[in-house]
């Protein structure tokens, strides 16, 4: 009780100075001092100096939750204070709380799942809303509540206060002045600067927003102010290594499908002050990454930049194959796990598995090794490999990225090691392999998503850090192109799903990208074919990239064998497929809608009904 008066006391003595020091139309950037590098962006700027001017929204009690949709003061920029809005929560009655700050990405909101969700496991969370949307019950600000605000159309029944930039802009999604200021450093009414500076860049100016978050978790009195985490998704995840760089109080981080592909700016100033490397090269604390194999927006080639940068041996990562900015339960309870370990003290992650890939062999077929660690129950140990991967973040090569196809190979235990043979299509082209070790948990997990549904898990998943053999390497190792090509896409046979994936694993809907691996791309002339039964009449949505078709399966339990042309696929304007060219996913499943840019969207299929559908033999036929 002493301590916690004390605290108090600390933050009435620092609010009293700060606001005697600051006066109302004081400016917390020195205008006069345009800063040219990273250490200079940063420099003068004390997250701590000023008043927090909390405003409290909204505030209720959920499950022994508190929970209050709030506005803090994040500055006086251009003599206009800006203010952030969030949600913040935690356990009713608790003390000396780990608090972490979590980020949303570019379309997401501040959702107040996440923080009910972090309070049951023992956290104060505080999810800010730097681009001003808020999904709260009964206080809930869309993109059309966000423009409100923006007009000051206060007599509008949907109009809320949410996330204030005053003179700035550090809205996305929309921006308020039409374009945002991510990828460049405008000069223009709405920045600080009037000349080129890193502060007129967004990324600066959420995670100026995003430091001061962390200044709110400090004073709160349930919270240990010496265990803060911070987390994202997306550009959540970039702004999570921007802030963990910037700011020491940060403990231990949680990037998300960023942070780790923003560094080929063509602008050398955005590059040194706000892109990746140079936030990474600042890095100290434990770090794990989160990074699908086929994301678009942090490519999992330069996580092994990412790992070399760091300042820290102790970091993670975990990647989900074949997937694009979404993962598995197994994956995204990681980052939970991470700050029960470093904020908590409540687990022990096991150590980064090892792979060790042998390319001189007496077949000529590479293998792998790998070598987890083995002091946890472990489920299984796949290995994933590809020879689509291109180097490297360029926006030209983004269909590569989100289709490149992973094979699955199972490797055989001997001992503590896992044993598989790699058989490669070509020597021509690259060698990508990482290993994922899924290990079982004590007790199940519950957290919220990237996109804040909840899920249950019992395992998560570890991967090795992704090797990468060059042609030249191959062939002079005598490595020998064994795998051919076959008009046989899927036998639906042992483990098959390993080569597809799904986002909802409860479901029986299922994706792949074999059909972008040259091995099974269509002859001159194919059709599509497959064989489906079903207990049930259903129809059955079959879909090709942008296109769909609807076949009809009769129940019964028989056999349905199912041929189409390229014209039987249509897109959301009912414009058939021109022809198979390069076809990057196949898909099956009950519904789905097709949409465009020009188009109201497409609807087909609908419920299924009785058990799942059974499939074999997908296959190019030409008659």
């Amino acid at each position: 009780m002493k301590e916690l008066c004390m605290k108090k006391l600390r933050s009435l003595l620092s609010l009293f100075f700060c606001a005697a020091a600051l006066t109302p139309a004081g400016e917390t950037l020195n205008a006069e001092k345009v800063p040219t590098s990273y250490d200079e962006l940063w420099a003068d700027i004390d997250p701590q100096a000023e008043p927090l001017d909390v405003e409290v929204l909204q505030e209720w009690e959920e499950d022994g939750v508190v929970l209050k949709v709030l506005r803090y003061r994040i500055g006086v920029f251009k003599g206009q204070t800006s203010v952030m809005a969030g949600v913040y929560g935690y356990p009713k009655g608790g003390e000396h709380l780990p608090g972490l700050v979590n980020i949303h990405g570019g379309g997401q909101y501040a959702d107040y799942r996440s923080v009910l969700t972090n309070a049951k496991r023992g956290y104060a969370t505080i999810t800010i809303s730097w681009a001003g949307r808020i999904a709260a019950p009964k206080y809930r600000v869309s993109p059309n509540e966000v423009k409100l605000f923006w007009e000051g159309k206060t007599e509008d029944p949907a109009y809320k206060l949410t996330t204030d930039w005053g003179a700035l802009d550090g809205y996305h999604a929309p921006s308020r002045n039409g374009k945002d200021a991510f990828v460049s450093i405008p000069t223009a009414p709405w920045t600080f600067d009037s000349v080129p500076s890193p502060r007129n860049n967004s990324w600066f100016l959420a995670t100026l927003g995003a430091r001061r978050a962390l200044t709110f978790l400090e004073q709160q009195p349930e919270v240990d102010g010496s265990k803060l985490g911070v987390y994202g998704h997306s550009m959540g995840g970039k702004l999570t290594v921007l802030t963990t760089a910037a700011d020491s109080r940060v403990k231990a981080a949680a990037p998300s499908c960023g942070g780790i592909s923003d560094r080929r700016n063509e602008n050398p100033l955005h590059r040194t002050t706000v892109g990746d490397a140079t936030s990474l090269k600042r890095i100290s604390v434990p770090t794990i990454f989160l990074s699908p194999s086929n994301d678009f927006h942090g490519s999992i080639d330069d996580l092994i930049l990412a790992i070399d940068e760091l300042k820290t041996d102790e970091w993670r990562v975990t990647c989900s194959p074949h997937t694009s900015h979404q993962d598995l339960p197994e994956n995204e309870v990681a980052t939970l796990l991470w700050f029960d370990q470093h904020l908590k003290g409540t687990f022990a992650c096991p150590e980064t598995p090892k792979t060790t890939v042998v390319l001189k062999t007496d077949s000529g077929v590479p293998a792998v090794t790998v070598t987890p660690d083995t002091r946890r129950e472990i489920e299984r140990v796949d290995v994933f490999y590809t020879q689509q991967g291109i180097k490297g973040g360029d926006r030209t090569i983004r269909n590569n990225r989100v289709s490149r196809f992973w094979h699955h190979a199972a490797p055989s235990q001997h001992d503590d090691q896992w044993k598989v043979d790699l058989p490669l299509f070509s020597t021509d082209q690259p060698l990508w392999v990482y290993a994922n070790v899924l290990y079982k948990l004590d007790e199940p997990v519950t957290g919220a998503g990237y996109y804040y549904e909840s899920y249950t898990t019992d395992s998560f998943n570890l991967s090795s850090l992704l090797e990468i053999i060059a042609p030249e390497t191959l062939q002079a190792a005598g490595v020998q192109a064994t795998m051919t090509a076959t008009p046989l896409i899927e036998s639906f046979e042992g483990e098959w799903e390993n080569e597809w994936f799904t986002y909802k694993p409860a479901d029986w809907a299922r994706k792949t990208h074999k059909v972008y691996h040259p091995r099974w791309a269509a002859p001159e002339g194919a059709e599509l074919e497959v064989e489906v039964r079903a207990d049930e009449v259903n129809t059955l949505v079959l879909g090709m990239d942008g296109y769909a078709a609807e076949v009809e399966i009769s129940g019964g339990g028989k056999w349905n064998r199912i041929q189409l042309s390229s014209a039987a696929f249509q897109d959301a304007e009912g414009t058939p497929m021109p022809g198979w060219g390069e076809c990057m996913e196949f898909r099956y499943g009950a519904s789905e809608t097709l949409k465009t840019r020009n188009a109201p969207g497409r609807q087909l299929g609908g419920a299924w009904n009785g058990m799942p559908p059974e499939f074999r033999n997908l296959r190019w036929v030409v008659e």
